[in-house]
């Protein structure tokens, strides 16, 4: 710990430029990393003069070069309110085969009254980051601040036609990711989830960690309309939730929306090509045999007025809810079970190779406004709460 010690202060100074205080940010930062790698949690305290009733709030974080451009902004947004930041060692890192770690993972009580720094604990930062980078192969400090998420591997290679340097993994993983790599992680990330509702929580559970301004399902559905068409796009506006994978956690009676701002760009880019595109709710199963039990699953279609059916679209957005993520959903329809037209291999092959460029494309291009409109992240006031920590673009 030698070095590392003496707890280090920021505070906006008299007649501070913008580069002045940024390189003191980029200070702290690294004096962050260094207590890490010292084996210690760095701690941060933030004293607001303004705050009534949370003047004062610490907090612990683990692996702090996996998310520096968020800490980064959050950090520099503060001093640049008035307010005073310390940093500091903690206690000992926890290993992740601590037996106590599990107890230390326990997110389940919250004080209303006490705002916290960070959304997670630094044993969750630890536990997600070493799980995503097993996962996807590839680092957390590569992940991007928008992150699209896919099942099909024709969107990955779509991906590295687009953006053919762009980082990947070495070998064969679970869930493979490919990155866009671009100053301040202001590029994109793609990340193969897998198929269904368990894997979409899974993974979106262990990205929550590092904090990206937004997450966008694009993935295929059956369309459930007669007046939609094989390549038709789909913007969910709400998501009828039987994926039943987070019942527990965030009662079915929580309405769950889409970002209206993400969906806005993401009719923008519709428009653009010409695409034919429909607005309304996504039914998300479990069950990818729903068709062989069409009587359970009609009734719900009906009264939910839903216009598609897919398996990890409702499971995205209520993980965005509960983690403060913006998010969306981009379907494109790929077969109509209750009009004789199910997904058969012959004619899916063709639709995917037909629709996979334009897909991405589109998913690309609606981002690439929410970055242009929105360059220090979308607004999340929609999604925060009443125990919302501190870090995440509220200074109150």
């Amino acid at each position: 710990m030698d070095g590392v010690t003496q707890p280090l202060e920021i505070r906006s100074l008299d007649g501070d430029s913008d580069r002045a205080l940024a390189e003191r940010i980029e200070s702290a930062l690294s004096r962050m990393n260094e207590i890490y790698a010292a084996g210690h949690y760095p701690r941060l305290t933030v004293v607001r003069s303004w705050s009534s009733h949370n003047p004062e709030i610490s907090g612990e974080v683990a692996r702090p070069s996996s998310f520096r451009w968020y800490l980064f902004r959050e950090l520099k947004g503060l001093v640049t309110k008035g307010a005073t930041i310390r940093i500091e060692a903690s206690r000992p890192l926890v290993a992740l085969d601590d037996v106590s770690l599990l107890e230390r993972l326990d997110e389940h009580d919250w004080d209303l009254t006490q705002k916290k720094l960070f959304l997670f604990a630094p044993e969750r930062i630890e536990l997600s980051i070493e799980r995503l980078e097993h996962y996807t192969g590839t680092r957390a400090a590569d992940f991007q601040r928008y992150v699209l998420l896919t099942n099909y591997a024709m969107h990955m290679n779509a991906f590295v036609e687009e953006f053919p340097d762009c980082v990947r993994p070495g070998g064969s993983v679970q869930m493979p990711a490919h990155h866009h790599v671009q100053d301040d992680n202001l590029g994109v990330s793609i990340v193969n989830i897998g198929v269904g509702p368990s894997n979409a929580k899974n993974f979106t559970d262990h990205l929550a960690v590092l904090r990206p301004d937004a997450m966008l399902m694009v993935g295929h559905c059956g369309g459930i309309r007669n007046h939609q068409e094989i390549g038709d796009y789909v913007l969910a506006s709400g998501y009828m939730r039987a994926d039943r994978v987070l019942d527990e956690l965030l009662p079915l009676g929580v309405p769950i929306a889409p970002s209206f701002l993400l969906n806005t760009y993401l009719s923008k880019a519709l428009e653009e090509e010409r695409l034919d595109y429909r607005l309304g709710t996504v039914y998300t199963t479990a069950d990818r045999n729903w068709e062989l039990a069409l009587n359970r699953t009609r009734d719900d279609l009906q009264v939910s007025r839903s216009v598609a059916i897919d398996m990890e679209s409702a499971t995205v957005a209520a993980n965005g809810f509960r983690y403060r993520i913006p998010n969306a959903t981009l379907l494109c329809v790929s077969d109509k079970p209750l009009h004789g037209r199910p997904k058969l291999g012959g004619k899916a092959a063709r639709f995917y190779r037909e629709t996979k460029a334009k897909h991405l494309g589109v998913a690309i291009r609606a981002l690439s406004l929410a970055k242009q409109d929105w360059p220090a992240g979308l607004p999340t006031a929609s999604i925060r709460a009443l125990d919302e920590p501190l870090m995440g673009g509220s200074a109150d």
